[in-house]
């Protein structure tokens, strides 16, 4: 086994965001690609096989975060998935329990991500 870091895919279709969520998980100790949108993090998944977890943003353009996690779902990609929304997390996680963690984006998130990402990864 490998000691470099876990690679975490960053989506989200703000760049600016996308850059600070990089940003708290490489402050974590993580690998971090960035793609800009569900197309683009499709892409960067199937090039890179070292990603080993997703953390999405839900509200975007062409492919909400659900869309994304059922595209890669069914693609057979199995990595953990942690989506990211702007509003209440509990709905999202009781209409689509299927999905590894739903955070609110708010002033825990620096410490909620990167708990969330350990949890899951230390399961995978």
């Amino acid at each position: 086994m490998s000691d470099a870091p876990a690679t975490i895919l960053v989506v989200d279709d703000d760049e600016f965001t996308a850059e600070l969520t990089g940003m708290l998980l490489d402050a974590s100790g993580y690998g971090v690609v960035i793609a800009i949108g569900g197309m683009e993090a499709l892409e960067k998944i199937a090039e890179d096989a070292s990603i080993r977890m997703v953390v999405s943003d839900m509200n975007m353009p062409f492919m909400d975060g659900v869309q994304l996690f059922a595209e890669l779902r069914g693609n057979g990609c199995n990595q953990p998935f942690v989506l990211l929304t702007g509003e209440e997390a509990a709905p999202l996680r009781a209409a689509h329990p299927d999905l590894d963690g739903v955070l609110t984006k708010d002033e825990d998130l620096q410490e909620t991500l990167p708990e969330m990402v350990a949890g899951l990864l230390a399961r995978s």
